[in-house]
């Protein structure tokens, strides 16, 4: 009997993925923990292990097809000197429309009217294991922030999961009713919002200019979805703060002449990583995630870190960076970039994290407003260092000085504690020796 070998999820998020490379083709020979193909996810290239033993007998997916379904059967292996034949199990799809096929139609018989024109029992809204009703985070987002019950709702995504369509014809604050009635409702209602949806959908008209397409990559389209969703559903709020460099170099100096020997050199990035960390502890109100009808507040600081990988951007987390020392932050940090450039970090190495840190300084930049990561809570936006006249003990004099903007969810975290939080980090940059106390 052929051994299916179907789709793995890579991560915990995963629905799809990309079979981007075969490393075995047909008539091979494999035994468990021989690497079988690489799968693209949506933040990383991640290579596939065998877990079964046997032979090759049918690829099914070629290599380079893009959304392929978790649990879609990509290969089959046969025992060694059993036959490869024709015994593959169709998919259960087919096997539904052979059985629907062959079952045979019922004989009319004379019956009212009414009893031929009963309606379709209602759709039961949609659950899953544990009565825990099956949505996307949009969709949950959404509902919250109108007060929308989602467990009356029946989802017309996969799995009859609840998705964004399925909340536009419901009004804020209102729950739609059970029964018959409210599928004939919600009906009308997303075939309304499915037309903007597709004409959203449509691809702008390309000019006649010569020019290069490039498909978007599982990655790409992945940064370009969560980012709308945290600029629709997510209320920024930004506060900018200059910051004096000069301590934290001189600081930074000192530690690096010291660190020589073992081969560590820090970064700034290193250094302000740490300054975040400690800050988030000393606010814990700024450590925090909103979930709807939670306010979770985090006992440690794990910070993601924006790194620019040519797939596009990915934040590898610095955990524990509260009390980890700077030398164990700059080491795991020069590892993670590197492998993030490679795609070869694990998922969780890139999911999760309490806040978030983007470091453009190094392009110059001298001030910018980064987007939320949801369900963090913050992001601090670091500029570049540089010589600016400034006011040290009453007097003009000049200065390295950066500017720091945090970008605050506001669902979650109010002005005030936001300016606490900048002040904590403008307080920890300015006097860095008590982050290595």
């Amino acid at each position: 009997m052929p051994i299916e070998i179907k789709m793995p999820a890579l991560s915990p998020t995963m629905e799809e993925g990309t079979l981007a490379k075969w490393l075995i083709k047909e008539g091979d020979t494999v035994k468990s923990g021989d690497l079988m193909a690489e799968i693209e996810t949506d933040k990383a290239t991640m290579e596939f292990e065998a877990v079964d033993e046997g032979v090759v007998a049918k690829i099914l997916v070629a290599e380079g097809t893009d959304n392929v379904k978790v649990g879609t059967v990509i290969a089959t292996l046969t025992a060694e000197g059993e036959e490869a034949g024709a015994e593959t199990p169709a998919p259960k799809a087919e096997a539904a429309k052979v059985e629907a096929k062959a079952e045979p139609e019922p004989k009319a018989e004379a019956k009212p009217a009414p009893q031929a024109a009963a309606p379709a029992p209602a759709p039961a809204p949609a659950k899953s294991e544990g009565d825990r009703v099956k949505a996307s985070p949009l969709a949950r987002r959404i509902a919250a922030e109108k007060g929308i019950e989602l467990s009356a709702l029946s989802g017309s995504g996969p799995n009859g999961r609840i998705v964004k369509a399925d909340l536009e014809g419901v009004k804020p604050g209102a729950t739609p009713a059970a029964g018959a009635d409210a599928p004939a409702a919600a009906a009308p209602a997303a075939e309304a919002a499915s037309a903007p949806a597709a004409a959203a959908a449509k691809p702008a008209a390309i000019p006649d200019i010569p020019h290069e397409a490039v498909k978007l990559s599982n990655v790409r389209k992945t940064i370009a979805r969560r980012l709308t969703e945290s600029k629709q559903t997510v209320p920024h709020i930004y506060l900018t703060l200059d910051i004096r460099l000069d301590a934290l170099l001189k600081l930074r100096a000192d530690l690096n002449a010291a660190l020589e020997p073992r081969g560590v050199k820090l970064s700034v990035n290193d250094l302000l990583i740490k300054a975040l960390a400690v800050s988030l502890m000393r606010v814990p109100k700024c450590n925090v995630m909103f979930t709807g009808d939670q306010l979770i507040t985090f006992q440690r600081a794990d910070i993601s870190v924006a790194v620019s990988a040519p797939s596009g951007l990915i934040t590898p987390i610095i955990t524990h960076a509260d009390t980890k020392a700077i030398s164990a932050i700059s080491t795991e940090m020069k590892d993670l970039a590197g492998r993030a450039r490679e795609q070869k970090l694990k998922p969780e190495e890139y999911q999760g994290g309490t806040a978030s840190l983007s470091n453009m300084g190094m392009f110059g930049i001298k001030q910018f407003e980064a987007v939320i990561n949801p369900p963090q809570g913050m992001i601090m936006a670091i500029g570049a260092g540089e010589k600016r006249p400034y006011i040290i003990d009453d007097a003009l004099g000049v200065a390295t000085v950066m500017s720091a903007t945090g970008s605050f969810d506001h669902r979650a975290i109010d002005g005030a504690d936001g300016a606490e939080l900048m002040q904590a980090f403008k307080a920890l940059v300015e006097s860095p020796l008590a982050m290595v106390a």
